[in-house]
């Protein structure tokens, strides 16, 4: 029974982290590049489903500066940014949780 309810209550607290990272992510989003990007965070994390994400965010999020910044150059500077390394793995969280295929919708415009 023990084990049980420690399965649980890490199952519960690695989903709300998660949580917690697409929310510092979609934060991140919004401050960084929702005006770089011309889209709000609904339409740019349904851009992608959440395996593309998953890609482009892999290798320190090489693919996606490497698309992103192909297709809005002024975002450039921010996306090769070293001190927002950490933070587009946030971003990352967000777009992943809300992908085109997860059936999740965030809540910003």
């Amino acid at each position: 029974m023990k084990k049980l309810l420690s399965l649980l209550l890490i199952s519960a607290l690695s989903a709300s982290i998660a949580s917690a990272d697409a929310a510092s992510g979609q934060k991140v989003y919004l401050k960084n590049f929702k005006a770089k990007f011309n889209m709000n965070g609904t339409k740019f994390a349904a851009e992608h489903t959440v395996g593309e994400w998953e890609d482009l965010f892999a290798n320190d999020a090489k693919g996606f500066i490497e698309e992103y910044g192909k297709r809005f150059p002024n975002a450039l500077p921010v996306l090769t940014n070293p001190e927002m390394k950490d933070k587009l793995q946030e971003v990352g969280d967000f777009a992943k949780q809300y992908g085109s295929d997860s059936g999740n919708v965030p809540s910003c415009g």
